[in-house]
């Protein structure tokens, strides 16, 4: 496979081709980031397909402070960060290309979960996921993903989101005592006398 160094070298000057194959290789991830933010699968296409554009627009003037890969990352979220901002009511997850964005939950094969964060990670809890995303603040929830799930730096969260460090870890901490509050609390239902899981998901 051609380096992305290679691809994106001849994309500067002008290789089309280049580009295509450059861009092909992150679309998913794309798509896979703006669904996480933003909540539905055509808010994320058209999140995903705008970040391409932006992307062709300065390709000339980026000088590879960082990977492709990053700087895509940081195109992305800066897009969902103002649609998220010029939406006048919460945004509505829905279950609807939870599928289609895959690895946005992702869990080692054979991990044991021993916390309430590590069972926010895993796929069973979708229907769990659903309904707490639904209910938090959209600065927490965007805060949550770009640490715990992309893997920003405190700086770089705090540089794209226009706050300082330390709101960033405020934010973070609440988005964390949340999910930890609502999955206790989802635990203790699903265990309680009287409910339990038949096979296929539901409860009783």
């Amino acid at each position: 496979m051609v380096p992305d160094d290679e691809l994106l070298s001849r994309s500067q000057r002008g290789d089309m081709e280049a580009f295509v194959l450059l861009i092909e290789r992150y679309q998913k991830m794309l798509y896979t980031i703006a669904f996480r933010l933003l909540g539905n699968s055509e808010d994320a296409a058209d999140a995903a397909q705008e970040a391409l554009v932006r992307a062709y627009k300065n390709l000339p003037g980026f000088r590879g402070d960082c990977s492709f890969r990053t700087w895509l990352k940081y195109i992305i979220t800066n897009i969902c960060r103002d649609a998220l901002r010029r939406r006048k009511r919460r945004p509505t997850i829905s279950l609807e290309g939870f599928q289609e964005a895959e690895g946005f939950l992702e869990v080692a094969d054979g991990k044991v979960l021993s916390s309430p964060e590590e069972v926010f990670l895993a796929r069973e809890g979708e229907d769990v996921i659903h309904k707490l995303l639904q209910l938090m603040n959209p600065e927490y929830r965007m805060t949550l993903i770009m640490r715990d799930i992309q893997g920003f730096t405190y700086d770089e969260i705090a540089a794209i989101l226009g706050c300082s460090v330390g709101t960033v870890k405020s934010r973070l901490s609440r988005a964390r005592q949340f999910l930890r509050q609502h999955l206790l609390k989802e635990q203790e239902h699903l265990t309680s006398p009287g409910v339990y899981i038949k096979k296929g998901g539901e409860g009783r």
